[in-house]
């Protein structure tokens, strides 16, 4: 019998990156220990993630095979991992009929498009990626990137500020706490904003999309609101360009915040074109002396009309920064989830674990990423297929439903029998504890077990859509302590036997105020909650 013939182990090569000031390196030697257990060889350059703190012997350790320069790396490698866009050089070197997985910006690199088309590369653009697939997710290398970058600006931020973020009070003095204002609340500016609101900064943001507005706030920042009705939601999670109208009252709104802010984040993009100029030269000059900006859009050529790329310059007393490597900037950090991110893109193309890549132009996630193939360029990828529709079902009779006697269970009241045993066990403890317990004992009693049933009429017949089961328990157990408390504050026989001793009172007014936090906290956190889900 013949068999079908088993194809070779591919090699996946990591080279250096050679981008000027890049830190970062395709995949780290945890990956690599994934990768190998996949069925892949993996091979790395020398040195490649020296700048990342990942060491030749490291990379040796988990597996893979160190290769002493890039033109052997790129001829022994099937599949290539990469950060930057590859240069012209690195596409020479590339392998004919070879696959290239790392960021590419097709839209801005029509002429490495041509090379690799020219080499009969099969590309897979990480920035490509359809972020809208819920399983996609995993692979959504802009997300970690940019997760990344906003938590290093405000870092960036905080080093040229000078002052601290959080309020400060001390014998010199009293410090006020710094105001940032972030543009853009996409994932970079989340982490942005989380970061600075945790070193203590009083953080505004905003966005063209009013949905995140809970977002910001969930995270300790205030919404700004732009004063002209207009949805900001684009294709695929992103931004889009907004009408002439709303760009006039933004540049109102960024103008006074600009007065009033002491640091500026901006993180504005809109995929494939020019990052738009949010902040003009006359609201730097309208700042504080002092203040700072980071525009983190420097690359796509920056947010700010005074922005250099690359660079940190002062303009009217204002530091902006420009830099383009904010992710590079911590390159242990940034490469590991990077790594992570292309690990998960390999378990799709590799579902059988025997090392060999297979490029499915069937699944939407895939099709999306790949922007050649086999000589051919297949960008941009047609719209994603909508989900079919579900038929609706027939409508079911009603069903009469069966109401308990109270609380959260679906069953009915006890039978009768059950029910007259148990009032008379309750009655025969009741008789015992009146007999032989002392009268003063009874009277406590008495209001604990009223206490408790009141506690449990009034909280535990609460229907579960409002009140979760857990919190029914843990208030009827305060409303007991509650309408406890209240009794040994003003007890009935108050004027037979006086009011009760003063640690008495204290404990049943502390027991009062605890109970009553619990309660209408519980209540408030809950609506809270719910609010979350509301438009």
């Amino acid at each position: 019998m013949q068999t079908s013939p088993t194809l070779p182990v591919q090699r996946i090569g990591v080279p250096r990156e050679t981008f000027p000031g890049e830190k970062r390196v395709a995949t780290v030697p945890d990956v690599v220990e994934k990768l190998v257990k996949l069925g892949f060889k993996v091979a790395v350059e020398s040195g490649a993630g020296d700048a990342a703190h990942c060491s030749d012997d490291t990379y040796r350790a988990a597996g893979a095979e160190v290769l002493a320069d890039a033109a052997a790396l790129w001829a022994a490698s099937d599949i290539v991992l990469k950060v930057r866009p590859p240069s012209s050089d690195e596409v020479a070197l590339m392998r004919e009929g070879g696959t290239l997985i790392g960021f590419v910006w097709p839209a801005q690199n029509p002429e490495l498009m041509q090379q690799l088309t020219a080499k009969h590369a099969t590309v897979l653009a990480i920035d490509c990626l359809p972020r809208t697939l819920s399983r996609a997710q995993k692979m959504d290398a802009l997300t970690s990137t940019a997760g990344v970058s906003g938590y290093r600006a405000v870092i960036e931020a905080a080093n040229a500020f000078g002052r601290y973020f959080n309020g400060q009070i001390t014998a010199a003095g009293k410090v006020p706490p710094a105001k940032v204002f972030i543009a853009g609340a996409g994932v970079a500016g989340l982490a942005a904003i989380g970061t600075a609101a945790s070193l203590g900064a009083i953080v505004r943001a905003n966005d063209t999309r009013a949905e995140v507005a809970d977002q910001v706030k969930s995270l300790g920042g205030e919404f700004v609101k732009v004063d002209y009705e207009e949805d900001g939601a684009g294709g695929g999670g992103y931004a889009k360009v907004m009408s002439e109208g709303f760009q006039a009252a933004q540049r109102q709104m960024y103008a006074s915040q600009a007065k009033d802010a002491d640091i500026i984040i901006t993180t504005a993009l809109i995929p494939g074109k020019p990052a738009p100029k949010l902040i003009t030269a006359e609201m730097v000059q309208s700042m504080k002396p002092g203040s700072v900006i980071v525009d983190m859009a420097g690359e796509q050529g920056g947010n700010c009309e005074l922005t250099v790329p690359g660079e940190a310059v002062e303009r009217h007393g204002v530091t902006i920064i420009g830099y383009t490597d904010l992710a590079s900037r911590l390159a242990k950090q940034s490469s590991t989830l990077y790594a992570t991110n292309l690990l998960r893109l390999i378990e799709e193309l590799c579902k059988a674990k025997d090392g060999v890549a297979v490029v499915n132009m069937e699944d939407d996630a895939i099709r999306g990423l790949t922007v050649t193939k086999d000589g051919a360029i297949t960008w941009p990828a047609p719209p994603l297929k909508a989900a079919p529709v579900p038929a609706p079902k027939p409508a079911a009779a009603p069903v009469a439903e069966k109401k308990g006697g109270h609380g959260h269970g679906s069953r009915g009241p006890l039978p009768a029998k059950n029910l007259a045993i148990l009032f008379a066990v309750a009655a025969l403890v009741f008789w015992f504890i009146g007999a032989y317990a002392p009268a003063a004992f009874l009277g406590h009693f008495t209001v604990f077990v009223l206490a408790c049933f009141i506690g449990y009429m009034v909280v535990w017949n609460v229907t579960p859509a409002l009140h979760t089961p857990l919190m029914s328990v843990t208030n009827a157990i305060s409303s007991i302590i509650a309408i406890g408390a209240l009794v040994q504050i003003a007890p009935p026989e108050v004027g037979a036997h006086g009011r009760p001793d003063g640690l008495i009172l204290w404990l049943a007014f502390a027991a009062i105020v605890l109970t009553s936090i619990n309660m209408f906290g519980g209540f408030a956190v809950t609506r809270r909650m719910l609010a979350m889900f509301r438009k």
